[in-house]
């Protein structure tokens, strides 16, 4: 194992990326690696209360994320980052800024994330009660280049988790026996 590096999971909300991030650390945990998970909305929570929702605001979150990734990275913890991130740009910021940058595109159709939706966010969106919402007012840009694609409508958690340590192995990022 090389140490520190980022898995960084991008898709629309209720995608899936925060269940798979919490078991890909659990797993993770589970081989004695030192992991840690940073979810968009507690990031937001605690980081950045005092932003709101506009493309500049989700970039300065974006890049304060981005910014305790590579900490705890450089310190040899694995950062699993589950945040929507919605523009090209900005992935590509992060790219060229951390190292073992791995970008994880949870792919699922915005039709699938709203029957999913059990807070009601899609539903808000749709009948303007929530502004600049991914995937409703607010494009989400697809990744182009990820290093790997989770198709989470056709596979479960497990297997999305078992993917994604598939290609930590043959990578030479991830050498546990789970």
């Amino acid at each position: 194992m090389s140490g520190g590096y980022v898995v960084w999971l991008t898709g629309l909300p209720c995608s899936g990326k925060t269940t798979i991030a919490r078991m890909l650390e659990e797993r993770m945990k589970g081989n004695g690696v030192g992991v840690e998970v940073l979810d968009g909305d507690e990031v937001r929570r605690n980081l950045s209360p005092d932003l709101g929702f506009s493309r500049e605001d989700r970039e300065v979150h974006a890049k304060r994320v981005a910014f305790v990734s590579r900490l705890l990275s450089r310190n040899g913890v694995v950062a699993v980052v589950a945040l929507i991130s919605p523009y090209n740009a900005f992935r590509q910021h992060v790219r060229d800024t951390v190292t073992n940058f791995v970008e994880v595109y949870v792919s699922c159709p915005v039709e699938v994330c709203m029957e999913r939706d059990v807070k009601g966010m899609y539903r808000k969106a749709l009948a303007g009660e929530i502004k600049e919402f991914t995937g409703v007012d607010d494009p989400y840009e697809e990744p182009e280049n990820p290093e790997i694609v989770i198709r989470s409508q056709e596979m479960s958690p497990t297997e999305s988790v078992d993917a994604i340590l598939s290609w930590l192995r043959e990578n030479d990022l991830f050498n546990g026996t789970d």
